[in-house]
């Protein structure tokens, strides 16, 4: 062997020997590599399989012998990010597709505090929402960042055009727009969005492929897409796309080659992932094209001045001049008080069709400005007010599940007979303070309302009772009206009546018909106050319990007037009228010996007690102040012993104790210390009587 080819395959032995050793090296860094990130990849499974990972109803069961693609690694974070609103329809979307595994995306750069995201040194909030790119939408979730591309909807039209600054294609002829059903995706693919190459993204891979007009029907296919966590090591989640299984396989194809990523090494991790896909929950399926609806068209907010609560919107004084355009299904109360409003168009409720109670007083509609289909679609509706405002009809076609209705202090002046002819349910009805009367109102217009029971007509121009009255009727208002007279028929069908005020009238007994309401069962208390009476009416109600007369000129009370009523009258007041010593006869409150329990008689011109007080046992309160009264006997309120020839009670009723509890004496002409100590023997506390102060001589 010469000296000079000794040393040269020498060399090349060792350079041989080198590269052996160099390969050797490569190979054992790629191993320590890969275990290393196998090692997280199984701390990763375990902690996901411990957890339980969420999956959405919408992710789908992926066949098991779909194999997984490698995709490539993120890019770089883009350098503008344009905030976006979105409401609680795409929050919700974005809820369900971050409870696809809770993995951090390629996306975030590093979470900040309280599940904030940074991207290129901006902090981005929990749940807010950007645009790196158009039609590339990406939200911030609890310091991961999740990213899709904006759907459009396919067309049906002969050419498509996209408006500048728009993500999906219109159709250029405005006929043929209006069908939307599907014809073929091809055509549209790529003016979708929904395909954005691997490079559309600056920071991160939104995969994706259009569907062909014979896969659009067919079963979905999920994708793998890489992401990029906050500890710097891959993760992967999982879209869903619509394919068609005779085309999967060109898509894998497709789909290797988007990612720059040969056929042999797409096969070996394809075999990796699958061998690897058990039920430890490691590969997360996210759809590639999840469906982000499009916002709904919202309604304007309330305006100011305006509050909502639950179920209810209130804008009291809130100096509106219409109906704001709400639209709300689950409202229920809606209240507008006191504001401008002058008209309800037919669409005013048409956003709120289940409203129960609606609350319009104080306000200037008129009976023109309300349209006639205003509330026909608040089927729901129980309860309308439309107090103080400038209507002089009742609105029309009113919903039949009404059960109250107030209409006071308006301008009506009339009341046709079919009005009310739907409002079968209704219960109350107020009428107060308008221009209504015998001459206007119907006969017949409160015929229909078969369940009314209560009706207000005060403050109106009535001279007599409205006739027609439902049988239902319990309770009658009509006070400051005109009314002169109280016929034999008024009452004729109300059989159920319990409350009748009439005060603030001209009524005189004597134009009170005998058999106007004697035989009533059920009506147990009448108002007459401030009307014309001279004497306590005779022929009252036999089931009358209270009687009030307050401010007439009243000067007697006839004997025996209240024997006739059963169970007897329990409350009488008498206050300010002209009542002497002579007007009351020891008969005067026969039949209400034993149930009277509250007597007024004040403000009258008696210069004693009363004789028969003594023997009322029931009655707890008694007003005799501001009278001329001088002095108080003491058997007159308080007896002090049996009397043998009263045999209107036993004996045993005398000696049970009295139940007064409240007397008042004050302003008379009372000397208090020449009172006997007997006077007030049967009250327990002398501090229930009240004698000062007294008038002087």
């Amino acid at each position: 062997m010469s000296p000079v080819r000794i040393p040269s395959e020498t060399h090349k032995n060792m350079q041989a020997i080198s590269l052996v050793y160099y390969f050797l090296l490569v190979s054992l860094c790629i191993d320590f590599s890969q275990n290393e990130t196998s090692a997280l990849v199984r701390r990763q499974r375990r902690r996901m399989h411990n957890r339980g990972p969420r999956r959405s109803s919408s992710a789908g069961h992926r066949s098991p012998r779909q194999p997984r693609m490698k995709p490539p690694a993120p890019v770089a974070v883009a350098p503008s990010i344009p905030l976006l609103n979105v409401d609680d329809g795409v929050m919700g979307v974005f809820d369900s597709l971050i409870g696809l595994g809770e993995h951090e995306s390629s996306y975030s750069v590093l979470p900040g505090k309280k599940g904030h995201c940074i991207a290129n040194g901006m902090m981005m909030y929990d749940k807010a929402v950007w645009s790196p790119k158009p039609c590339i939408t990406c939200l911030c979730s609890k310091g991961e960042v999740l990213c899709d591309t904006t759907m459009c909807h396919p067309l049906k039209c002969p050419k498509t055009i996209i408006p500048a600054g728009e993500c999906c294609p219109v159709c250029s002829d405005t006929d043929s727009s209006l069908d939307s059903s599907i014809t073929s995706l091809d055509d549209i693919s790529e003016l979708s969005g929904d395909s954005p190459e691997p490079n559309d993204l600056d920071n991160a891979n939104v995969l994706s492929s259009s569907p062909t007009q014979t896969e659009k029907d067919e079963p979905l296919r999920t994708e793998v897409v890489e992401f990029k966590g906050k500890d710097g090591h891959k993760k992967d989640k999982k879209k869903r796309k619509r394919k068609g299984k005779k085309n999967q396989r060109r898509h894998k194809s497709h789909h290797r080659e988007k990612q720059l990523i040969s056929r042999k090494e797409a096969t070996e991790e394809e075999e990796t992932q699958h061998e690897s896909d058990g039920d430890d929950g490691t590969f997360i399926r996210m759809p590639s094209h999840f469906p982000i609806p499009v916002p709904p068209i919202e309604a304007p907010p309330l305006p100011a001045g305006c509050s909502t609560s639950d179920t209810t919107v209130s804008c009291i004084n809130a100096k509106l001049t219409q109906i704001p355009p709400i639209s709300d299904p689950d409202l229920t109360s809606l209240d507008l008080t006191g504001n401008s409003i002058t008209t309800i168009s037919d669409e005013a409720f048409n956003g709120m069709p289940n409203l129960e109670w609606i609350d319009l007083s104080k306000n200037n509609i008129t009976s023109p400005g309300i349209g006639p289909q205003a509330f026909k679609i608040l089927k729901k509706l129980k309860r309308l007010y439309l107090d103080g405002n400038m209507l002089i009809h009742i609105p029309s076609e009113l919903p039949s599940a009404l059960e109250e209705i107030k209409i006071n202090d308006n301008h009506l002046h009339a009341i046709d007979e079919d009005v009310l002819q739907d409002l079968k349910n209704l219960v109350t009805l107020e009428l107060e303070g308008n221009k209504l009367s015998e001459a206007n109102v119907s006969p017949l217009a409160f015929y229909p309302l078969k369940s009314l029971s209560y009706l207000r007509l005060g403050r109106n121009k009535f001279r007599i009772i409205p006739q027609g009255l439902p049988a239902t009727l319990e309770e009658l208002y009509l006070e400051h009206n005109q009314i002169e007279e109280v016929s034999e028929i008024c009452f004729n069908h109300t059989r159920n009546i319990n409350v009748i005020v009439l005060k603030h009238n001209k009524l005189e007994e004597h134009r009170i018909a005998p058999l106007a309401w004697i035989n009533q069962e059920n009506l147990e208390s009448i108002d007459l106050s401030y009307n014309k009476l001279y004497h306590v009416p005779s022929y009252l109600p036999k089931s009358l319990l209270h009687l009030i007369l307050i401010g007439n000129q009243i000067e007697r009370i006839p004997g025996y007037v209240f024997g006739h009523m059963k169970p007897g009258l329990e409350y009488l007041y008498l206050s300010f009228n002209k009542l002497t010593d002579d007007g009351i006869d020891p008969v005067s409150f026969f039949g209400a010996y034993r149930s009277l329990r509250e007597l007024f008689l004040d403000h009258n011109e008696l210069k004693s007690v009363p004789f028969g007080i003594d023997e009322m046992r029931k009655l707890r309160f008694l007003r005799l102040n501001n009278n001329k009264i001088r002095t108080v006997p003491p058997e007159r309120i308080c007896r002090t012993h049996i009397n043998d020839d009263d045999h209107d009670h036993s004996e045993e009723e005398e000696n049970e104790d009295s139940h007064l509890e409240h007397v008042h004496l004050e302003n008379n002409y009372i000397n208090t210390r020449q009172l006997s100590p007997h006077a007030f023997s049967c009250i327990r506390s002398y501090c229930s009587v009240v004698l000062k102060p007294q008038k002087i001589k």
